[in-house]
């Protein structure tokens, strides 16, 4: 879970990528450096992330077996709002007690 800005949207296959700046982190299994791509497997936009917009995002690491592709995958399943302070509160509330 962290808090990004959306700097670039591409569509590469039938994937987007987008370029983020991770601005904060709540709850870290693996970790991030400041800038990241975030995969979505299609191409519509789905969820609509625009750039500039700030998000709160819910993603998960995503690593093949044969290890030759790491990523932050935001899977369909996976959380996309708006980051507001009063979201940020929340979150790291939670992230205390899990």
């Amino acid at each position: 879970v962290f808090h990004g800005r959306i700097l670039a949207r591409r569509v590469v296959g039938q994937e987007t990528r987008y370029e983020v700046e991770v601005k904060a982190r709540y709850r870290q299994r693996s970790p991030l450096v400041s800038r990241e791509y975030l995969w979505v497997p299609d191409t519509c936009g789905c969820p609509p992330l625009r750039d500039g917009g700030e998000y709160l995002l819910m993603a998960r690491r995503h690593v093949n077996h044969e290890h030759t592709l790491n990523r932050i995958l935001l899977r369909g399943d996976g959380y996309a709002r708006p980051w507001t302070p009063r979201e940020a509160r929340l979150v790291r509330e939670a992230a205390r007690h899990c």
